[in-house]
C-alpha cells in the first residue's frame, strides 16, 4: 500500500476513535511511525488531511452491501443498505460526529454531497421500481420517505440516545429502520421484510 493511503486509512481510523479537535497531526500519525514532515508531503493541513479521511469513510459507507439488491428486491436492498451503514457507524465514538458537526460543517455536507448523490438517487428509484411492482405503498413520495429515513439515521448514528440502550444493531435496527419501512410497505413488500425477520 502507498504510504500516502496507508496515512489516511491510519489517520481516518484515530479519528474515528478519538473525535477530531483535540487530535494533533502528529498524534494522529504516531500509530504508523510517520513524521508530520511526511504527512504534510502529501497534504496541506489537518483538515485537508481530514478531507481525505472523510471521502474514504463515506465512500465505504456508501459502498455497502445491499445495492446489488435494489433492482430485483428494493425492500431488502434498502434494509440491507441502512443496516450496513449503522453497523458501521454505530462503533465510532460520539466525538467524531460531534466535531465534524460542530467545527467542519461546510466541509461534511460537501463530501456528503459528492459521495452520496448517486447512492441516494439510486434509492429513491429502487422506492420509485418498487412502487411501480407492488413492493411500496402508491401513495408515497420517495424523495421525501429518503429524507425521513435520513433523519432517522443520523439520530441512530449521530446521537447517543440509542447508544445508551446498549443493544446489538440488529435490535435496534428491527425497532427503527424495520419499522419505518413496514409503514412503506404493501402486502407484498411485508414478505419481503419478513425474509429478513426470517433471515436473522
Amino acid at each position: 500500500m502507498e504510504q500516502r493511503q496507508e496515512i489516511i486509512e491510519s489517520v481516518l481510523q484515530q479519528f474515528l476513535k478519538h473525535g477530531i479537535k483535540k487530535m494533533t497531526v502528529q498524534k494522529l500519525v504516531e500509530p504508523i511511525g510517520v513524521s508530520t514532515k511526511t504527512v504534510y508531503k502529501y497534504f496541506k493541513a489537518k483538515e485537508d488531511l481530514l478531507k481525505h479521511c472523510l471521502l474514504k469513510h463515506y465512500s465505504d459507507l456508501a459502498k455497502g452491501s445491499g445495492r446489488e439488491d435494489l433492482l430485483s428486491h428494493p425492500v431488502i436492498g434498502l434494509y440491507n443498505i441502512w443496516n450496513e451503514a449503522i453497523k458501521q457507524d454505530f462503533g465510532v465514538n460520539h466525538l467524531f460526529y460531534h466535531d465534524l458537526n460542530y467545527y467542519y460543517p461546510e466541509l461534511q455536507d460537501s463530501i456528503l454531497k459528492k459521495v452520496f448523490r448517486s447512492m441516494l438517487s439510486d434509492l429513491e428509484n429502487a422506492i420509485q421500481n418498487g412502487i411501480k411492482d407492488g413492493y411500496f405503498r402508491k401513495e408515497i413520495d420517495p424523495v421525501v420517505c429518503m429524507s425521513a429515513m435520513e433523519l432517522l439515521y443520523t439520530s441512530i448514528t449521530r446521537t447517543e440516545r440509542f447508544k445508551a440502550f446498549q443493544l446489538p444493531t440488529r435490535v435496534i435496527m428491527q425497532n427503527t429502520i424495520h419499522v419505518y419501512l413496514r409503514g412503506l410497505c404493501t402486502d407484498k413488500g411485508i414478505k419481503e421484510l419478513n425474509l429478513i425477520s426470517q433471515a436473522q
